[in-house]
This record gives structure tokens, C-alpha cells and sequence, in this order.
């Protein structure tokens, strides 16, 4: 009876040990930084998908996340720079039934969707835009976490800051906005006019923890 008793507690034992290091592995398996986030705004390990978002735990900030889909948060659509009041309706690149391509209509579409549970969704200024650069030794990539962020294009981003005095080239059209580029790790002013990618954000989130 004894022995019985001290087998199953070794197994017992065994068992706890196991579930441990399981535990463990899961916890070091996780990202310091980024963590991603489903469209019902519940939290994904690394290796875990699809994800809507990602939320850099750093900067305190939710990110779209770009795909290719042909749907709004498609990566190869462009936009011109428009807030309503200032800038250039319709100038960018898209046909997700959209009816114009510019910032101010992907803002409004992508809140009215309430992406990843919330709305609030915004053009990043440059700064926040800047946090996402990273050190990235894979050959012609972004400067960024493509595992995060796989469908970045190679190009200009959007920011939210405007009403900037243009370079010599474009001086006839006075103002512009800043863009970010992640493969060249730069950024410069462009006329509302022209088309660059976006990618949006949001700083009201609060990551939900899924249990059983």
C-alpha cells in the first residue's frame, strides 16, 4: 500500500514538474515588446494567428496590421493626405468599394468596423510612427518586425503631422505632411496630394487575457 502510495506521488510530482516547465517555456517564449491581437481583441502567444493588431507593450500603443486581402487593411492600398479640412480628397490607390482614397475615408471606414473591439483609430504622428524602426539584418526588408508586421510596403507611411513648409521641389504647393520610410529608415515631406501607404493607431486599448 505504501509503495503504491509513493508511486503515484512520484507521478504526481513528475506531472507538476512538467506542467512547470511548460509554463515556463510559454513565458520565455514570450515577446518582450510586441503581443498580438485578434479582431475580438483577445491576446495571441508569437506563434499563434491570424492577428488583426499588434500591441507594442513598450510604447503603449495598438497597431493595424497590414495583410493582402483586398480588404481595407490591405498593405498595397495608397492614400492622399486629407483630415477634413486640410489636404487633398481621393488621390491614392484603392478599390475596396471605397468611395474615395485618402486618410480621412480609412479612418472613418476602419473605426465604423471598430478594429480589434475599439475605435479612436488615428494617423501616428512621427514619433510613434519612428518607434516601430527596428534593426532588421534580413535582406532588402523594412526596418521593422516583419513577423509583426508582414505586409509593409517598401515606401512612404503617412503621419498625422501636416501643415509643414515643402521642399524646393514642391514649393508651389507650399504644405505638406511628413511620411516615415521603413526600408530606408527616413523621413521627408510630401504633398498632400501624392499617395502613400498608411497604417494607423491607437493609444485606448487594453489587451483582453482569454481563459479557459
Amino acid at each position: 500500500m505504501v509503495k503504491r502510495f509513493l508511486i503515484i506521488l512520484a507521478v504526481i510530482m513528475i506531472l507538476v514538474f512538467y506542467l512547470h516547465q511548460i509554463n515556463e517555456q510559454a513565458i520565455s517564449n514570450d515577446d518582450p515588446r510586441f503581443q498580438k491581437i485578434a479582431q475580438d481583441g483577445v491576446t495571441l502567444s508569437p506563434w499563434q494567428g491570424p492577428w488583426a493588431c499588434v500591441f507594442d507593450k513598450q510604447q503603449n500603443l495598438l497597431w493595424e496590421v497590414k495583410r493582402d486581402d483586398e480588404s481595407i487593411h490591405d498593405g498595397y492600398w495608397t492614400y492622399s493626405w486629407f483630415d477634413g479640412q486640410r489636404g487633398v480628397e481621393n488621390r491614392g490607390d484603392c478599390y475596396f468599394k471605397s468611395e474615395r482614397c485618402d486618410t480621412l475615408d480609412l479612418i472613418k471606414r476602419v473605426n465604423q468596423q471598430a478594429l480589434c473591439t475599439v475605435n479612436q483609430w488615428r494617423l501616428p504622428t512621427q514619433k510613434e510612427l519612428q518607434t516601430l524602426m527596428i534593426n532588421n539584418d534580413r535582406p532588402n526588408e523594412n526596418q521593422i518586425a516583419v513577423d509583426y508586421f508582414p505586409q509593409m510596403q517598401r515606401g512612404d507611411f503617412w503621419t498625422s503631422d501636416h501643415s509643414k513648409p515643402l521642399p524646393t521641389r514642391y514649393r508651389a504647393l507650399k504644405e505638406g505632411a511628413t511620411v516615415v520610410n521603413f526600408q530606408q529608415s527616413s523621413s521627408q515631406i510630401l504633398p498632400y496630394r501624392n499617395a502613400a501607404f498608411v497604417i494607423l493607431v491607437n493609444d485606448n486599448f487594453t489587451p483582453l487575457t482569454f481563459t479557459e
